[in-house]
Order: structure tokens, then C-alpha cells, then sequence
């Protein structure tokens, strides 16, 4: 063991791959120009290499170049799209904005802040595997929704919605479709023509490159209201000067995840296969949340009955770094709402552990996990 911790909250953050790292050098030394000075070579070099990194990004998700709009991370391009469309479509007959109850707060709050502009905002529930009843959609699909809102892959629970299946749903009751794609991306493929979507989110930190940087695909034709102005940087869609560094470094990223991408999750299938029966085997009464199959490869959220997650959590601290949720919400000391959607009793809830793994991930890490969490006195003696 060396003095750092296993990191194994990769759903939280990925560390920036070594490949992505060195592709970003030249653009935090000499290669410095302001992409959009178009006078001179400082500005033309630049503005090439985003250029270049922009369809590495686009490829990732098999769109056009011209189909992705760099933002400060996914946040943003969520508020963007969101947003976006709303103010577009000013105080139009279409004003229903839907989204689920397990989204991530970018979505959920953004969609119960336009709901308090005026909007009809409605929060679907899902069930307690935590997929969505398209049964439910259907009823507030009509004449009067805008744009529906669903992630691709639960920031806590790995869980998929059947994302193709959601679009064609808004497709043809003439409404958009915008989906939350952090955890998915680099994960699993993604084609915007495949899944039908108009917006796609998604971040380069969760795909191995630097923070401070995301994208949103907006299909073409589709328009937006700008939610940051102040220039006619990408499309006039987001005005600000860009970072070369940090996309170069997404393009990086994305690259590498889409030659990687069949590797890394037949890896992370074994490996969390492993985990979870290591940690089965040991605590026959561990609580598995979200659907058994339906998950991106890597991702458990488990919880251990009358144990709240963070003693679990500080009793392995040394050992293992995990968490008990979305990074956005580590503050909070209620249980996670995610999970408090599926129906669960809030002290079940309190149990909930998020482990997830990554493309560094060793199989010696996995069983020194499973070891740590094996040897905790208060598990065996509670269960």
C-alpha cells in the first residue's frame, strides 16, 4: 500500500490520462495565441488545434464538427440547452419542460427554475430499479411539451434509460430531446443519429481530461438563445475567449476514449463483477441500488443495512476512496435524492455507497477493496 489511498470515484472525476496531459503542454507554454486573433500565427496555430479537437469531440459522439458548442463543463451545456430552447421559444403554446426526479441537479434544478419562470415543469418519478415507465412519459407528451429532459446514465447509480426509445417517444409528439450524456460518454458508444437526441451533454473530466471544459451537441438547424453573450464565439452561441489548453486536452480525451472505449468496459465488467461478488460473498445482505443489468460497466451503488454510508466510508478512508453520492452534493447531510426516488425508506437511502472504477483500476485495487470492506468489524457484527 503506498501512503495515497485506491481512488475508486471515478463517477465523481477522472484523473487526466497521461496521453491527454501531453497534448495539452505546448498550449500552457509557447503556444499561447488567442484562438479567435486572426491577424497572426499565434492565433492561427491555436485556433487550428481547437479546430482539430473539435472533431475529435464530434467524432466521439458521431456528429458534425460544426454540431458541437465548447462550454465550461456540463453544467453549462446543460443550462445552455435547457435554457436555450425556453427563451427561444418565448411564451410559444409548447411551454412543458419534463425531466426525472434521479437527474442530476444541473437538470433538475435548471428545469424547477424555469418551472418558477413560468414554464410547466414536470418531474417524472422511476421506478425502484430506477428506469423510467415510458407509460408515464407518454402521458405528458402533447401539443404543449417543449423539450424533455432524461440522462443516459445516473451520476450515482450507473443506471441506463433506454435513451433511443425516449426520443423517438418526443419525435413524435413534435418535441425536442435533450439528454444529460456525462456518465455515458467514453463509456459506452454514442450516436446522436442512433439515439435521436437534438442536445447532448457531456464533460471532459469524466472521459479523462482536464476540468473546466464540456461540450453541447446541438443537432443542426436547431436554435438557441445564448445564455452567456458578450461575443460571436461558437456560433454566437457562447461568447468568451476559448481555452486551447483544456480542449485540446477534451479532443485528447475523446480520441483516446472512442480507440479505447471496448477495452476499458470489457475491463470494468470483469472488474466490477468481481467486486460486487467479493463484497456479496462477504455481506450476503448488501443492498445492490438501481437495475442488476441495466448500468454502465463500473458503477455500484450498494449500501449495508442499518450502517449509514459515511461511517462506512470513514472506516476505509485510509484505504479506499469512495463516496455517498454525486460530488455536487458531498455537502449535503441528507440522504441522496437519487435514491430517495426509487422509493426507498430515507434509513435504507443512508446506506447508499457509490463505488465506481476507471480505466487505471487494477485488479489488485479490486481485492484490496473488497478486503478492506470485508474486515469491517461493524458490517459483520450489524448484519
Amino acid at each position: 500500500m503506498t501512503d495515497m489511498p485506491i481512488y475508486l470515484d471515478y463517477q465523481a472525476t477522472t484523473p487526466i490520462d497521461p496521453v491527454v496531459r501531453e497534448a495539452m503542454m505546448p498550449f500552457l507554454g509557447d503556444l499561447f495565441g488567442n484562438p479567435h486573433s486572426i491577424d497572426h500565427s499565434f492565433g492561427w496555430e491555436t485556433s487550428r488545434a481547437i479546430k482539430d479537437a473539435r472533431a475529435r469531440v464530434a467524432n466521439l459522439i458521431n456528429a458534425d464538427d460544426d454540431e458541437i458548442v465548447f462550454t465550461s463543463g456540463a453544467t453549462e451545456s446543460c443550462n445552455l440547452a435547457l435554457r436555450g430552447v425556453a427563451n427561444r421559444s418565448g411564451n410559444g403554446r409548447r411551454n412543458r419542460i419534463v425531466t426525472l426526479a434521479t437527474e442530476h441537479p444541473a437538470v433538475l434544478e435548471t428545469v424547477l427554475d424555469l418551472g418558477r419562470s413560468g414554464l410547466d415543469a414536470v418531474v417524472l418519478p422511476v421506478g425502484s430499479d430506477g428506469l423510467l415507465d415510458l407509460g408515464h412519459l407518454d402521458k405528458v407528451l402533447d401539443e404543449r411539451t417543449l423539450i424533455v429532459s432524461v440522462m443516459a446514465a445516473n451520476n450515482e447509480i450507473g443506471v441506463l434509460q433506454p435513451i433511443s426509445d425516449i426520443a423517438v417517444r418526443c419525435q413524435a409528439a413534435g418535441a425536442l430531446f435533450h439528454t444529460d450524456a456525462t456518465q455515458a460518454a467514453g463509456r459506452i458508444p454514442i450516436d446522436v443519429d442512433d439515439w435521436h437526441v437534438d442536445l447532448l451533454s457531456f464533460s471532459s473530466h469524466k472521459v479523462y481530461g482536464p476540468k473546466g471544459v464540456g461540450a453541447l451537441f446541438v443537432r443542426s438547424g436547431l436554435r438557441l438563445k445564448p445564455i452567456i453573450t458578450g461575443g460571436s464565439q461558437e456560433g454566437g452561441l457562447r461568447g468568451g475567449t476559448l481555452p486551447p489548453a483544456l480542449i485540446v486536452g477534451f479532443g485528447a480525451a475523446c480520441e483516446l476514449a472512442a480507440t479505447r472505449q471496448v477495452e476499458d468496459q470489457t475491463r470494468m465488467q470483469t472488474l466490477t463483477k468481481r467486486l460486487y461478488t467479493g463484497l456479496r460473498d462477504a455481506h450476503p445482505t448488501m443492498c445492490l441500488f438501481g437495475h442488476a443489468e441495466r448500468r454502465i460497466a463500473g458503477s455500484l451503488n450498494i449500501g449495508f443495512p442499518g450502517i449509514p454510508a459515511e461511517e462506512v466510508i470513514r472506516n476505509i478512508a485510509d484505504h479506499v476512496a469512495v463516496s455517498s453520492g454525486s460530488a455536487c452534493a458531498s455537502s449535503a447531510s441528507e440522504p441522496s435524492k437519487v435514491l430517495l426516488a426509487l422509493g426507498l425508506d430515507p434509513e435504507i437511502a443512508a446506506t447508499g455507497v457509490r463505488i465506481s472504477l476507471g480505466r487505471f483500476t487494477t485488479e489488485e485495487e479490486v481485492e484490496t477493496t473488497i478486503a478492506a470492506l470485508s474486515r469491517f468489524k461493524p458490517l459483520s457484527r450489524r448484519a
